[in-house]
């Protein structure tokens, strides 16, 4: 787990899953535990074997009294995942940031949600449906 210090605040991870299962499940665990929170919008693309999946929510932070956004992006190639989540908005000041509970928090629970996935990749299967 690495969470960065910058301007906002950051969190990668890679692991072997199915893409779908893995946005499901961090999808589940991140609308359910915030009443405010909103899955605001989506975008994926394929080239190749490559897919990029990006989830970009929002929910509203009392702490801060704003709403905190967290984008997170999965790159998915052969059933290999680079996951980022980055948060962003939950500062009170014009020109730098303080008061960033919010978004600290936000990433906390993407973090948490990331984390706890257990799916694993499905065995390889043959065109008859026997495993390999």
């Amino acid at each position: 787990m690495e969470i960065y210090a910058r301007p906002m605040a950051a969190y990668e991870h890679q692991l072997t899953a199915d893409v779908d299962q893995f946005v499901a499940h961090v999808e589940q665990k991140l609308l359910a535990g915030s009443v405010t929170a909103k899955l605001e919008d989506t975008y994926e693309h394929t080239i190749g074997t490559a897919r990029m999946v990006v989830r970009v929510y929002e929910r509203y932070s009392a702490m801060g009294g704003n709403r905190v956004s967290l984008g997170v992006s999965i790159l998915a190639v052969d059933g290999q995942l680079a996951v980022s989540a980055i948060t962003s908005g939950g500062s009170e000041a014009v020109f730098f940031k303080i008061n960033t509970m919010g978004e600290d928090s936000f990433l906390q629970k993407a973090v948490d949600a990331i984390e706890s996935f257990t799916g694993e990749l499905p065995p390889p299967v043959r065109a008859d449906g026997a495993v390999v």
